[in-house]
């Protein structure tokens, strides 16, 4: 199993993507601040998945 096929990943990512598309919108004067944050943060969830996925695989085959 891949950890894109867990149903938390999936469900991040699609949330991710949806906030990358909502914050397109947002003001310009907003875009190095606000925007960036909130992009940032959106991807970390899918990027913390991922590290404790493979954490655990690694200590599964020890």
């Amino acid at each position: 199993m891949d950890f894109k096929q867990l149903l938390a990943y999936k469900k991040g990512f699609d949330l991710s993507m949806k906030i990358f598309n909502i914050s397109k919108s947002f003001p310009k004067e907003e875009t190095d601040s606000l925007t960036d944050q909130i992009r940032r943060s959106s991807r970390s969830v899918c990027a913390n998945i991922v590290e404790a996925y493979r954490k655990r695989r690694c200590l599964n085959t020890l």
